[in-house]
């Protein structure tokens, strides 16, 4: 059962708005959701890949819109708030999955790079959860679940910007959850470690390399989201690591 210390819409289930829902985590997350009955607004830049994840959403039991745009700009969390509340009436739960990946030495990156990755990674993160906050605030109920990273936890060599990016999400979230939680609001964090997904590709990593690798799977990172959703109202998880078996621990 999803967040049974959520109130639901009896109609349609929990209301999930997810970043990033275009490709790994987030379409898998979609999936699961979607077959516990969710209703999702699903958020990513490539609206082809949205039509075809929503069109599996629905094909699974789950209703699902889509919000075409760059999480970088206000604009794409302001439209997608406004979407879920115009076409579901609530959001119970944000999966703020959205981020970018590009691993390279300090001296090998550029100030453009740099942009690129903290705004790709923790602007995204604060536009949505700012413009969604207000939403829980009214209903006082919700969760805010945030995708970072390992990579958040420890800086890697050749991941020093990423890190930085990473790292401020998890203060973000330690923010939000002593800002939050008195108005019954949950606020945690997934720090996975290497997926096998696209994310990287091209900028530190290869098809090839990610194909052959003992990686975890998307679907695995999903399963422990919807774990952290289906807890109690009495009962909220803070931060959760998920790490496959090839790696170690820093």
């Amino acid at each position: 059962m999803l967040n049974e210390g959520l109130k639901m819409n009896q109609r349609n289930g929990n209301v999930v708005l997810i970043t990033g829902a275009s490709s790994g985590i987030g379409r898998a997350t979609a999936s699961l959701f979607a077959a516990k009955g969710a209703s999702l607004v699903l958020v990513a830049r490539r609206k082809e890949r949205l039509e075809a994840v929503a069109a599996e959403a629905k094909a699974l039991g789950g209703q699902a819109i889509i919000v075409a745009g760059d999480l970088r700009d206000e604009a794409t969390s302001l439209a997608a708030v406004r979407a879920a509340k115009e076409t579901f009436g609530r959001i119970d739960i944000l999966i703020a999955n959205a981020g970018t990946g590009n691993y390279k030495n300090l001296v090998e990156t550029t100030a453009a790079e740099y942009d690129e990755i903290m705004d790709g990674n923790f602007k995204s993160t604060w536009l949505i959860a700012r413009h969604t906050a207000p939403v829980m605030l009214a209903q006082k109920s919700g969760q805010i679940l945030l995708v970072s990273s390992v990579a958040g936890l420890y800086g890697y060599a050749g991941e020093a910007t990423y890190s930085a990016a990473k790292f401020a999400q998890m203060g973000f979230a330690q923010g939000l959850d002593t800002e939050l939680r008195p108005h019954g609001i949950k606020v945690g964090v997934i720090n996975p470690g290497g997926v096998k997904t696209e994310f990287a590709i091209g900028k530190g990593r290869t098809e090839q390399e990610v194909a052959a690798s003992d990686m975890l799977e998307a679907r695995d990172v999903a399963s422990t989201i919807l774990f952290v959703c289906s807890q109690p109202a009495s009962a909220r998880v803070i931060q959760v690591r998920i790490q496959p078996m090839c790696e170690s621990v820093f």
